[in-house]
């Protein structure tokens, strides 16, 4: 049979312990450790003089070394008659004060306050399974009342968390001081486990504690970190086992496909501070003898960045490095860093324990970042929607040097909402600052700063530009159209970009969007430069429904219609649109919503293979001319839909002379329209609609 129980409930079995010990015979079973594992610890909270009750000794070692070092009141029980009887004849000549008794842990014979100290190895985390834990109460009722004045319950546990939450809550309600150890987990032993080692030290007071004190220590000797919550130091608990598991993976193997990644939170708040990922490098690949290990600093308010958040963008920036294998470090928003030294300096020891196996010993980690810096981000603005939960808005500076702006919601803070560009008002550079003190007084605290604005005319998403490109299918901007409205229907307004450039630059344009979320419409206006006015309108509410609407009542029609949406259902491989926008019926009205020469145009984002092919399936059964244009780098893909076949080039993929001619007569008519506003120059309309595929 197997040493180790088939179901927790067999670990507070006296009949299983009797087996088990029977079956192991003379050899000794250390759980968790033995004592030059835990001396350390243990000489710390537990005098010599001491009289110590043991709980659950079983055939280990621990006390027999105890004993040998000094301690000499020492009472070892256990549940099982085997191994109380051999450990009493194995000890009877060279320990003769070594005392072994069956006794039951949950009802003892023994008086109030008798002892200085009860010590538990494994007992507590076998006997929590029981009955919901009613049996561990029982255990720990019995060890409040043996302990005197003083005393101390030192447990040895794997703290797993319905074992480690018990045991806290009982002791901070009876107002005893409760301090936990996390001890690093050791190597090729037998009694090595994924999760590390924790001591629990729970001490008790004459009077209980008004407030409880709860604290953390990293190691035997660490300062102890103080909490006010147990559900704060559960948290950190899970923290530390979570880095354990994942050095312990990383510790015996390299897994290209593995892409293991841990949050670590601030000891004092308990909130993410720094995420890290580990990527390995391929099979075959040529790696220099030196380049065991390396450590990426992600600039702060670039995670989002292709590069560094997804997970194809790491592999690329692994392979340019180099490196047998890369941590990359993403620094999290709502927490100060001072500078790179100062972030080294907090992750050395931590980051050195996921060195790939076989590295030398005295081998220098080098840390890597982008010039040297950690960037910048300043929050500018929190909030709560109703519908989509917390959100931050936050200016950043980018890899060109530029401050961007950006709304974040927090429930996936990976994704950037929406993002435009800031810049001066006299049109002058922002310069670089050299340290982060001297960049925050740069910064401006809401768009009517007196320094700087949002500038209307960039588009920060490509997947915009396409769509603002897809106008040449309706002629916009040539001769013959010079004076011919254009009316636009968009759902999802985000910072509301898209809209204002439209508003902005495309000569005879008339907007409505809709938006389900009345905060986001307060964001954009407040802080992403937004205007709404005659010819840019919003209306609050659901698209899906307010196309319904429109479809009903018939009389309304529209030349665009844009979709720019997300989907807040993550049970599904599609974030853009929401499943419901891409229903067939669903797709007849957005048809008979447009003009006989009109456009649809979808931000598609799907990464599930099978669900992008039905999507597209159900669009082109509607439409019977379907273009599609990927985001390089991105997930991205805008579909252009219309009711009539266009030409689509020849056999080298070279734009028919119609669309050559429409997209040369938008490309001036948007740098020609609304006089001294800043049109970007990097939008190039041929360019944008060169690399469309038919469907």
């Amino acid at each position: 049979m197997s040493l180790l129980p088939r179901t927790t409930e067999e670990f507070s079995s006296a009949e299983y312990w009797e087996r088990f010990f029977k079956k192991r015979g003379e050899k000794a079973f250390e759980w968790y450790g033995d004592y030059n594992k835990l001396c350390g610890v243990l000489h710390k909270y537990i005098k010599l003089q001491d009289k110590v009750l043991v709980i659950g000794c079983g055939n280990s070692e621990l006390s027999e070394q105890m004993y040998d070092v000094g301690y000499k009141y020492l009472t070892n029980i256990d549940i099982s008659n085997t191994v109380v009887t051999h450990m009493s004849q194995r000890n009877a000549a060279r320990r003769p004060e070594l005392t072994f008794q069956q006794v039951d842990a949950t009802q003892t014979p023994y008086e109030d306050a008798s002892y200085q100290a009860t010590l538990d190895k494994g007992t507590l985390d076998a006997m929590a399974s029981e009955e919901e834990g009613a049996l561990a109460r029982k255990m720990l009722t019995e060890v409040s009342r043996l302990l005197n004045v003083g005393g101390r319950y030192v447990c040895v546990t794997l703290a797993q968390e319905s074992v480690i939450r018990l045991a806290v809550e009982h002791f901070v309600q009876m107002g005893w001081a409760v301090r936990l150890h996390c001890l690093h987990d050791t190597e090729s032993e037998e009694d090595s486990f994924a999760l590390p080692v924790f001591v629990l030290i729970c001490t008790k007071f004459r009077q209980p504690l008004p407030m409880p004190i709860l604290e953390m220590c990293l190691g035997e000797a660490g300062t102890p970190t103080r909490l006010t919550q147990v559900a704060e130091l559960l948290s950190a608990v899970r923290e530390h086992q979570a880095y354990s598991v994942l050095r312990k993976k990383l510790r015996t193997s390299t897994d290209v496909a593995a892409n293991l990644s841990l949050t670590l939170c601030h000891a004092k708040t308990g909130l993410p501070r720094y995420t890290l990922t580990v990527q390995d490098c391929s099979a075959g690949a040529k790696v220099p003898r030196a380049n065991h290990f390396g450590i990426f600093i992600v600039p702060q308010g670039r995670e989002t960045d292709w590069l560094y958040g997804s997970s194809e963008g790491q592999k690329q920036l692994m392979a340019s490095a180099n490196f047998r294998r890369l941590v990359i470090v993403t620094m999290h928003r709502n927490q100060e860093y001072t500078d790179m030294q100062a972030v080294q300096s907090e992750l050395s020891l931590m980051v050195m324990d996921l060195a790939p196996p076989g590295m030398p010993a005295n081998q220098q980690v080098p840390f890597l970042s982008v010039g040297g810096e950690l960037g910048w981000r300043e929050v500018v603005s929190k909030g709560v929607s109703e519908l989509s939960g917390e959100y931050s808005v936050e200016d950043v500076r980018g890899e060109d040097g530029q401050l961007y702006r950006r709304l974040v919601f927090l429930s996936n803070s990976g994704l950037i909402q929406s993002e435009c560009r800031l810049v001066s008002l006299n049109n002058a550079s922002i310069h670089k600052k050299k340290n982060k003190k001297k960049i925050k007084q740069t910064a401006p605290p809401k768009t009517s700063s007196t320094s700087l604005s949002v500038d209307s005319g960039f588009l920060c998403c490509t997947h915009h530009e396409v769509m603002v490109a897809g106008l040449t299918m309706l002629g916009v901007g040539t001769p013959q159209n010079k004076d011919v409205p254009v009316s636009v229907l968009l759902v999802g307004l985000g910072g509301g970009g898209l809209p204002q450039f439209l508003r902005d630059f495309v000569p005879g344009v008339r907007v409505e969007v809709v938006e389900l979320d009345p905060s986001v419409l307060e964001v954009a206006k407040e802080w992403f430069g937004f205007r709404p006015d005659e010819r840019l309108t919003v209306i609050i509410g659901d698209g899906l429904k307010h196309i319904s609407t429109l479809e009903n009542e018939g009389g309304c029609l529209f030349d665009v219609i844009m979709f720019d949406v997300d989907s807040k259902d993550n049970t599904v491989g599609m974030s853009c649109p929401p499943s419901g926008f891409v229903e067939t019926a669903f797709l007849e009205k957005i048809r008979c919503l447009l003009t006989p020469k009109g456009v649809f145009m979808l931000n598609l984002v799907c990464r599930d293979s099978a669900l992008r092919k039905s999507v597209l399936e159900r669009v082109r059964g509607v439409f019977p001319c379907v273009f599609s244009r990927r985001i390089e780098g991105e997930v991205n893909e805008v579909l252009l839909c219309c009711h009539e076949g266009e030409e689509s080039g020849d056999s080298t993929g070279a734009l028919p002379p119609s669309l050559i001619h429409a997209a040369k007569s938008l490309q001036t008519a948007l740098c020609t329209n609304n006089a001294g506003r800043n049109f970007n120059p990097h939008i190039d309309i041929a360019d944008l609609m060169k690399d469309l595929k038919v469907i």
